[in-house]
């Protein structure tokens, strides 16, 4: 044949086709499963359920942190806050360096609670309840653990404020000085401590400051609201009446007393903590929530209220405050009262009161002011081994 001329188009043999038609098959199937495959479009429930499975097992985030100036700050010592017998009678028997080894090879137990504990935890309480109604303020209690322990004890106490889920950001540890030149630079409104000396020299300061006791036993308080009782003469006000009585006579107080009524007393060194306590109430009552509040204050006085109560509730009013109640006793024991009203705290000046108080399971605190400190220095109250 030619090599240029055409050639005829041979048709396929039969089965051809047949044969073909499944290698292209093949082909196409290998290519599709190449390809990318789409993925299944997101059901808007199941995303949103996995949301709130994340937020709810996520942690709560923490309170923000209060600046000192605009805080109701109460510094606490830790032997105020915790129990801390056996280690104190490690310090005083064996020395310093013992007493810090003790603390490293425990750090990982919790201290028992102490004294002012069931107050912190109540603070802590009215606290949520400020941030639920005013979210932006800060005006709410700032508490501060001052304590003279070195610093290697701080881990010890740190692990005791987690364990019990306390609120407390701010430490000062001095390591052996005396922490009191700080507590101004805290802000603090009260200092409460186990130490008596280290509370007067806070006294001497200015600073409202009360040694704690223990009670005799242990009485349920309120887990919802802060119950705080205050004696008047050398607590909320001066010593001027208690010296007219040690100086001239029960008579003649009460006549200094009727003649004075309209004058008001001039201040004592817890008079600051009751007004900023009456501050924090007013937010509440603003809301509508007086008979809700969840703080609550007496004054629990032994003045007999016909020959001068009148003095002692018109001086709180003159200074626009009050308490939610008043009970003049008359000379009576002041106990048996304290114990049907069970506050988280009662200040007096006198350490006959505070151990009456103690005696009925009350956490009494002793404001170590006025003219009758310099008569009262006989026999101590019994105190419990976290205040020896």
């Amino acid at each position: 044949m030619d090599p240029a001329e055409p050639r005829e188009p041979r048709e396929p043999k039969p089965g051809a086709e047949t044969a073909a038609a499944p290698r292209w098959e093949e082909t196409k199937t290998f290519y599709d499963n190449l390809a990318p495959k789409k993925k299944p479009k997101s059901c808007p429930e199941k995303l949103a359920r996995a949301t709130c499975l994340r937020e709810c097992n996520s942690p709560p985030p923490a309170p923000a942190q209060p600046k000192p100036q605009n805080a109701v700050t109460i510094a606490v010592s830790s032997r105020a806050l915790f129990r801390m017998d056996e280690e104190q009678r490690i310090y005083t028997e064996q020395g310093v360096e013992e007493y810090v080894r003790y603390q490293l090879e425990h750090e990982n137990e919790p201290f028992s609670p102490g004294p002012a504990f069931p107050f912190v935890k109540a603070l802590e309480a009215v606290n949520k309840r400020l941030r639920e109604l005013y979210p932006d303020s800060e005006d709410i209690f700032d508490i501060v653990l001052v304590t003279n322990n070195h610093a290697q004890v701080g881990v010890r106490l740190i692990n005791s404020i987690n364990h019990y889920d306390l609120f407390i950001e701010r430490f000062c540890m001095t390591g052996g000085n005396s922490p009191i030149c700080y507590l101004k630079a805290y802000h603090t409104n009260l200092y409460l401590s186990a130490d008596a000396e280290k509370v007067q020299e806070a006294i001497d300061e200015g600073i409202a400051a009360a040694t704690i006791f223990s009670p005799s036993r242990d009485v349920a308080v309120s887990q919802s609201q802060l119950r705080v009782a205050f004696d008047g003469d050398a607590v909320l006000f001066s010593d001027e009446s208690e010296r007219i009585v040690k100086a001239h006579g029960l008579d003649r107080f009460f006549e200094h007393e009727k003649a004075h009524e309209n004058k008001p007393l001039a201040q004592g060194p817890l008079k600051g903590f009751l007004e900023a306590l009456g501050r924090l109430q007013k937010k509440f009552y603003s809301k509508g929530l007086r008979l809700e509040c969840p703080i609550r204050t007496y004054l629990v006085t032994a003045r007999s209220a016909a020959s001068s109560g009148a003095r002692a509730l018109k001086t709180l009013r003159s200074w626009g405050l009050e308490t939610d109640e008043a009970l003049f006793l008359a000379g009576a024991p002041k106990g048996p009262l304290l114990e049907k009203i069970r506050p988280h705290i009662f200040f007096d000046d006198q350490m006959f009161h505070v151990a009456g108080a103690q005696e009925m399971g009350t956490v009494a605190a002793h404001v170590p002011y006025g003219v009758a400190q310099t008569r009262q220095q006989a026999a101590p109250v019994k105190q419990s081994p976290s205040t020896q």
